[in-house]
């Protein structure tokens, strides 16, 4: 944590709406940090004399916004899986790969193999350069061990990235990712696994459950029992929802009242209703349709559903291997029907919501200061050039990284 005076904004996104607007724009500002927090913004010539004193960052006229808060993420993982990339190309679909030996189960092998060390180092590279986007806090998945011994090992990693780097990593235990292979005959015993041993070692290591509720992966009623065990162990609730076909998955998550149904790609509106009614965010992932050539949510229809909404990477090494929040900001608004405005927001403030924390995604006094700034005078730059290197500097609790 430090004290840092950020001034010469030339275009603040506050996400605070009683400045005016979804993003509560403030022009001509600066914003003041104290121990880590923030203690004043406004128009850079009104800074309180308090605050003249601290170090300053000028941001010679350009935009600063929000730090960026990805929501959805699996980048605890060893090995590579390109050549799968290459068959879906040629015409494989995703549940075929999956049925072949591939896809997830192809990682957990891998990732099985990998030392402590090998996966912390992977991780922290990723982490690292979703930082440098503007990335400041990232929830991490385990999920590629689905074994006792190796989802811990993958959630200790998940608490060391957060201990040793500068980014907030929340951690989530997803041992209900797929059933692996030496349980494919006994569906039951591995669901009986993962809501006892596996949740016991899991459990003070995590922050969240989640499980893939969907076609090819786990049914609704064995994901009602995993997240009920879950929460009597006193995780918070999320959901792989509905990505591949309809089976009400995200009703589940309505009705257990899950922080967030993460993919929806296939709720209908009654489902979205439940969501609405229960308070669960909708994270969507436009990285995923944009790696599989897939259609993308309906991100418009979302929104206009009333049900919070929430951007991530999904950053994997199957599906999505995409890093940077700027680039799926800019996805959402030139192919989900989200404005510039509606995806910025989702991509710091729903995706806060999302993990159920209050103190970032915007910028009002007592948030953390947790900023982005920008090498462009305004936040529609992000969808506009969707190849550049935008962040130009990342302030995290004070600190410029």
């Amino acid at each position: 944590m430090a004290d840092l005076l950020i001034t010469n904004i030339g275009q603040l996104v506050t996400n605070d709406p009683s400045r005016g607007g979804i993003l509560g724009i403030v022009e001509q500002a600066a914003v003041a940090i104290v121990e880590g927090s923030i203690a004043w913004l406004g128009s850079k010539g009104e800074v309180p004399s308090d605050y003249l004193d601290l170090a300053i960052h000028d941001a010679a006229g350009a935009a600063v916004v929000p730090g960026f808060v990805d929501a959805h993420t699996h980048i605890v993982f060893a090995g590579d899986r390109s050549g799968e990339f290459a068959r879906r190309l040629a015409g494989e679909t995703y549940e075929e790969v999956l049925a072949a030996g591939g896809g997830i189960q192809s990682t957990v092998t891998a990732t099985r193999a990998a030392s402590g060390g090998e996966l912390f180092d992977g991780a922290a590279a990723r982490a690292s350069r979703m930082l440098a986007s503007g990335t400041t806090t990232v929830e991490v998945k385990s999920g590629y061990g689905l074994d006792v011994n190796t989802e811990a090992r993958l959630l200790g990693v998940a608490t060391r990235l957060d201990a040793e780097l500068s980014i907030d990593v929340i951690p989530t235990f997803l041992g209900a990712h797929v059933v692996p292979a030496e349980y494919r005959d006994r569906r039951d015993e591995y669901v009986d696994l993962v809501c006892t041993w596996m949740l016991e070692a899991a459990a003070p290591l995590a922050t969240f459950c989640d499980v893939f509720c969907d076609e090819a992966a786990f049914t609704v009623d064995e994901a009602r029992r995993i997240l009920r065990a879950a929460a009597e162990r006193g995780l918070g609730l999320r959901v792989h929802a509905d990505q591949l076909g309809r089976i009400g998955a995200a009703e589940l998550a309505a009705d257990l009242g899950a922080a967030s149904a993460d993919h929806v790609d296939h709720a209908t509106d009654e489902d979205l209703a439940a969501m609405r009614r229960s308070g669960t965010v909708a994270v969507l992932l436009p990285g995923v349709s944009f790696s599989m050539r897939l259609p993308y949510p309906a991100g418009r229809r979302v929104w206009d559903s009333g049900v919070t909404v929430a951007l991530a990477t999904d950053c994997n090494p199957g599906t999505s291997w995409i890093e940077t929040m700027p680039f799926v900001i800019a996805l959402a608004s030139l192919n989900m029907g989200l404005t510039p405005e509606e995806a910025l927001w989702a991509a710091t403030r729903g995706s806060a919501l999302s993990l159920r924390l209050d103190d970032r995604g915007h910028l009002v006094a007592g948030a953390i200061g947790d900023l982005a700034v920008l090498d462009a005078p305004s936040y529609l730059h992000l969808p506009y050039r969707p190849d550049a290197d935008i962040v130009a500097a990342v302030v995290k609790r004070g600190v410029v990284i």
